[in-house]
């Protein structure tokens, strides 16, 4: 870990980076800024994200121009019922030679590129969903028997709608778990459907220009893991996660009664590279814990489990988290008291 005063120059032509990068995507997305800013995260943390909202708000055209703006292979992926896994990873052909000898080749699916778009991905069964899971997890795909790495960096970005229920399939809590954060993407206000309305329905604007090569992306997912996180930050990271578990003494009592199974050791470490990507964002070279507190709704609110008395009072996942974070102080109580003693 670098020390802050070394962080500094890389610091600041990170934010002039990210600024430009930023400055592009409004180019075609309107307003969203959260939403953004959160896919940015996890692309500066090397997490992937789960975008969920309703048709029409955008999330394949930011997925799109994110692809546009970073010289990085894209490739999407439309999610059917009838999708197998073989369409996701490829599959070995049988392939004759000039000399007229036969043997097998690699035919490479669309899940060999660097950003990969996996659209509607509810819609697939759960067999072909799985197929993503060794890429996501391993950035590798096993075909065969042989392992293929996928070049970094790899990054999935997938989309489902909440709304149609009607021949989708629920994802695995342990497909849920890779995906660093969960997005929800808004209904846009009056002031942006209007300037939505006004673009899309004009001429067709230019392509955004190409603002990051794929070495000043791995340069910045780099320095994102040279950040310092405290001991207390990390500490306070810990707690939180903890206390998602309703075995857990220090579990809120709305956390006991509507939770069967609480985010774990993964969610965790996305708590904390992403309040580190965060940092970056805002130029510091400290992770604080305004950081991680922020971050606490997309990194947690997809692994929590409900149990049967939180389904039935309708308790969302985004309540559950936000009482953590009201009950779990920044720092425990034990080191109040002793600052209060020190302020004395």
């Amino acid at each position: 870990m670098a020390e802050a005063s070394e962080l500094s120059p890389r610091l600041s032509a990170a934010a002039a980076q990210l600024e430009r990068l930023r400055g592009a995507l409004s180019e075609v997305i309107v307003g969203q800024r959260e939403v953004v800013d959160q896919v940015l995260v996890a692309l500066l943390a090397g997490g992937h994200v789960l975008l969920e909202g309703a048709p029409g708000l955008g999330k394949t055209l930011l997925v799109r121009t994110l692809a546009q703006c970073v010289d990085l292979d894209f490739s999407r992926i439309q999610f059917t019922p009838d999708l197998m896994p073989s369409d996701i990873l490829g599959t070995q052909v049988l392939a004759q030679e000039p000399g007229g000898a036969r043997s097998f080749r690699l035919h490479k699916g669309p899940v060999f590129c660097q950003i990969l778009l996996a659209d509607e991905i509810n819609r697939a069964s759960p067999k072909t969903q799985s197929a993503l899971l060794e890429a996501m997890q391993e950035h590798a795909v096993t075909l065969a028997g042989e392992r293929h790495a996928l070049g970094p960096p790899f990054f999935v970005l997938a989309t489902e709608n909440p709304i149609e229920m009607e021949g989708t399939y629920p994802l695995p809590e342990a497909q849920l778990d890779r995906f660093l954060l969960k997005v929800l993407v808004p209904e846009p206000g009056e002031a942006d459907l209007v300037d939505v309305l006004l673009r899309t329905t004009g001429r067709e604007r230019p392509a955004p220009p190409r603002v990051l090569s794929r070495d000043e992306v791995l340069s910045l997912r780099g320095l994102c893991r040279d950040l310092v996180v405290g001991d207390a930050v990390a500490r306070y990271a810990a707690r939180l996660v903890k206390a998602t578990n309703p075995a857990d003494p220090s579990a809120p009592a709305i956390v006991r009664k509507s939770v069967r199974f609480g985010a774990g050791v993964r969610g965790a470490q996305s708590l904390l590279l992403g309040a580190r990507a965060v940092a970056l964002m805002k130029g510091n070279a400290h992770v604080s814990f305004a950081d991680v507190t922020g971050l606490a709704l997309p990194a947690l609110r997809h692994r929590l489990l409900r149990s049967f008395a939180g389904e039935a009072d309708g308790v969302s996942a985004d309540a559950l988290v936000r009482a953590v974070v009201d009950a779990v102080p920044a720092r425990p109580e034990g080191v109040e008291a002793v600052l209060r003693e020190r302020g004395r």
